[in-house]
């Protein structure tokens, strides 16, 4: 079978459940596990992504607002790939190549055409679904449950260590810095998984706007930073457009120092197997005297040491 996936996280579900060898193509953002980069790119992206977190989001509003998509797929480089199945997703247009994008490039193929499998998490549950999905899909049935059990027993460890603590300390993550946005969908849950109070942002839901007052308002405990696409050092480069807006310095976690970067990029925006490993990371953020899991310095790290 000769596989093209288009979504970060379903490649990771491909090589998870044993299936690296089948895939032919991915998308400029499919970069874990790392032997995957040496295969063809398919895609690319229309707005200049090195640009600041405003600017960017200029862009994308305004190539949305034009009913234009802001990803370019190489149509000749699928054709030439000959894929029997496409993988992408129909979540949100903004974080990776869409339904509709696949649908318009292969529509005027002539002869055989690929099977578009189209994935769309919002939840945990949504991953377990998504995997057991793909492995059916995929003509390797049993890998699905048997690595869903292995994720849901993580899972659970952790949430059975959180509930007996006494303390869950509120947190705000935050997923965009300028303007600024929350984070929902999967990681509200992961929050609580992990032993915390989320204050913006609902289970199941898109990541909301946020309004600056309403972060000085709530005064969370812990802010936790992942913007979304971006690593450590990118993090680390866009912060001034969020420690210096006014009154930064008198939020309680600021003053406190339970501020927080992580690797969203490849971490929290990513609904695959590796949301359990952002569980495991904001185990450790929410209660370092607790959790271990050796994620510190690599998914995530302390404002002050970016900033230092």
């Amino acid at each position: 079978m000769r596989i093209v996936s288009l979504l970060p996280s379903s490649t990771e579900i491909v090589c998870a459940i044993g299936l690296a060898d089948q895939l032919v193509g991915r998308s400029h953002e499919c970069d874990f596990p790392p032997e995957i980069r040496r295969l063809p790119v398919c895609t690319a992206p229309k707005l200049d992504v090195t640009a600041p977190s405003a600017a960017m989001d200029c862009q994308v509003r305004s190539l949305l607002r034009d009913a234009l998509s802001i990803y370019r797929i190489d149509i000749g480089m699928l054709k030439e790939l000959r894929p029997d199945i496409i993988l992408t997703q129909s979540q949100c247009e903004v974080c990776a190549v869409s339904l509709p994008d696949v649908e318009l490039a292969v529509g005027e193929w002539t002869g055989s055409k690929p099977r578009i499998i189209s994935l769309a998490s919002n939840r945990l549950d949504d991953v377990w679904t998504d995997i057991l999905h793909l492995a059916d899909v995929l003509d390797v049935s049993q890998r699905g449950p048997d690595l869903v059990g292995r994720l849901r027993a993580r899972v659970e460890a952790i949430a059975a260590m959180a509930r007996a603590i006494s303390h869950h300390p509120t947190v705000a993550c935050i997923e965009w810095l300028d303007p600024l946005m929350a984070a929902g969908n999967w990681v509200p849950e992961l929050v609580e998984l992990a032993g915390g109070q989320n204050l913006f942002g609902e289970i199941g839901k898109h990541s909301p706007w946020l309004a600056w007052e309403d972060l000085l308002g709530r005064d969370p405990e812990i802010i936790v930073i992942m913007p979304c696409g971006f690593d450590l050092a990118r993090t680390h480069t866009e912060l001034p457009a969020l420690t210096r807006r006014r009154g930064w310095e008198t939020l309680r976690a600021v003053k406190d120092r339970p501020v927080y970067c992580t690797d969203g990029n490849h971490y929290f925006n990513r609904p695959g197997p590796r949301l359990v490993d952002s569980l495991e990371i904001l185990a450790e953020i929410i209660h370092p005297d607790v959790f271990r899991f050796g994620h510190r310095g690599g998914g995530w790290e302390n404002w002050r040491q970016s900033a230092s």
